[in-house]
């Protein structure tokens, strides 16, 4: 399918390369997206800024003035403000510093509260482990193991031996 088409759905992409236009203002870099449809609007700027504070204090710093943790936030904004109610988040954690990593988990919280569905590539497990419902293990293209939160417990041993946690 055509990018514009699955946006369309309803799809929202986060790349692990963030992909904000850093030469535009964290202001105008969420005014960029457009709305999916007039029935699911996208969260406002100040909804935006109530999740993500740091960016209300940057919102006229441009993305190249942006720490890392920051980019990434301005990332994931930028989907909400589409509307789009399912995100595919790519390796949101990677190289961040601790204190924003533990922002965007409690950003992932309040956005499962809110019904959003999140699918979520991470290799930092101890970062996802306490956000996901359901886990997939996957080596060379293949899902080699799946089980749900619940039954996270019962297979930490294997982790242990598939992931080196």
């Amino acid at each position: 399918m055509a990018t514009h088409r699955i946006a369309h759905l309803g799809i929202g992409y986060c790349p692990e390369e963030r992909g904000i236009f850093s030469g535009l203002t964290t202001q105008e870099n969420l005014m960029l997206p457009p709305t999916l449809s007039r029935s699911d609007r996208g969260m406002s700027i100040d909804e935006i800024y109530g999740m993500f504070p740091n960016l209300a204090e940057r919102r006229n710093s441009p993305g190249t003035r942006l720490s890392g943790g920051e980019q990434q936030m301005l990332a994931v904004a930028r989907i909400l403000r589409t509307g789009a109610r399912l995100l595919l988040l790519d390796e949101i954690s990677e190289g961040l510093a601790p204190v924003i990593v533990q922002a965007l988990a409690r950003m992932i919280l309040r956005l499962k509260e809110k019904g959003y569905t999140i699918v979520m590539v991470e290799q930092n497990f101890n970062f996802a482990a306490p956000l996901a419902d359901r886990f997939y293990i996957v080596e060379h293209g293949e899902t080699i193991e799946h089980f749900t939160a619940g039954e996270l417990h019962e297979k930490t041993s294997l982790l242990g031996e598939l992931l080196g946690v």
